[in-house]
């Protein structure tokens, strides 16, 4: 397949699904996809039929994606809802729900007091998950807690000993190898010293000690990539009070917006610099506007953008030619031909 990229930002006409197998592995996904709420050509008209259509790129995701991909899920209270079952399902663990908050103007002057049946919605979500980390022990699948401890149990040395490789008084037992739900995720210097006085110290006929290859324990870099990137910002919660999109931002033609729910560049900007780094890869499955794509290129990072319906596609080329983004596109029907 012919393509033509430049400056790290691709952008596909046709469905995702037609290239998925081709990306580079993401470590951010941003879907901003079918609502049910038949808001545009192709969006089913209830929620309950999002299952089905999302199924197929959940699929997709999960066999592309690692423990470091954050995937920041776009949609309705009721379409996340009716989805969500199917992420979990795909191994993809809830990390939080952030509601966008467009506020009172958004619906001002709309909204029929005599026929409204229920109070007018100004929000929608964007719901933060994460890839499922499982090990897998003699068949068993086994939770980063779960495996931690049956790794020290195998050393044969009693659990207030990594309290000591960790230089702690009860640090260790109480955060990184309690049983309950206030477990606490070792950082990589710390896994690295329980590693190694386990390696050390423990029985030798069960060496190495945290290790998922069998012949060396894992490093501490190793252990880092087995977690999604999240990079805390002060101020931020997971309320964000943002305007619908307006003024020079908005896209128009002839004088009506041509996107029902184009999602503000700040808030794109938001969800990529708080799970990603410079180079990282970006996935926008959905791009209609491709709002993630010129965000993922003022954050400096790659990304791979796909669009269905050839008029948001065309202004999404104009939109990111516009933000000083020299590229060539790659043009595609949905079967995939150039």
């Amino acid at each position: 397949m012919e393509y033509h990229e430049k400056d790290g930002v691709f952008l596909y006409r046709g469905d995702a699904l037609n290239w998925y197998d081709e990306w580079e592995s993401p470590v951010v996904i941003v879907s901003d996809g079918p609502y049910g709420l038949r808001s545009y050509p192709g969006d089913p008209p209830t929620s309950e039929q999002l299952v089905e259509l999302y199924e197929p790129h959940i699929t997709k995701w999960s066999e592309h994606a690692t423990p470091m991909t954050t995937l920041w899920f776009w949609n309705t209270e009721l379409g996340w809802a009716n989805v969500h079952p199917v992420l979990v399902k795909h191994g993809w663990e809830y990390r939080n729900c952030h509601v966008w908050n467009k506020g009172i103007a958004h619906i001002a002057g709309n909204s029929n007091g005599k026929t409204l049946r229920k109070f007018p919605v100004t929000t929608e979500v964007c719901v933060q998950y994460t890839k499922k980390v499982l090990f897998c022990v003699n068949g068993t699948k086994m939770d980063m807690q779960r495996w931690l401890r049956y790794e020290w149990k195998r050393t044969r040395l009693p659990f207030s000993k990594t309290n000591e490789a960790c230089g702690v008084k009860s640090a260790a037992t109480r955060k990184y190898f309690t049983k309950d739900h206030l477990w606490y995720y070792p950082p990589p210097g710390a896994f690295e010293k329980i590693a190694e006085y386990a390696n050390r110290h423990g029985s030798v006929g069960g060496k190495p000690y945290f290790s998922i290859n069998g012949v060396t324990p894992l490093t501490g870099e190793e252990w880092s990539n087995m977690r999604a990137k999240f990079y805390f910002e002060n101020g931020i919660t997971n309320v964000w009070q943002e305007p619908a999109v307006r003024g020079t931002e908005r896209i128009k033609r002839r004088y009506k917006c041509l996107h029902s729910n184009q999602k503000p560049l700040k808030l794109m900007d938001l969800c990529i610099r708080a799970s990603s780094d410079v180079g990282d890869v970006v996935w926008e499955p959905f791009g209609g506007l491709c709002s993630a794509a010129i965000a993922s290129h003022q954050l400096e990072r790659k990304c791979y953008a796909a669009e269905i319906l050839p008029d948001y596609f065309e202004v999404a080329v104009e939109r990111l030619s516009n933000h000083n983004i020299q590229m060539e596109f790659a043009f595609y029907d949905d079967s995939g031909r150039a």
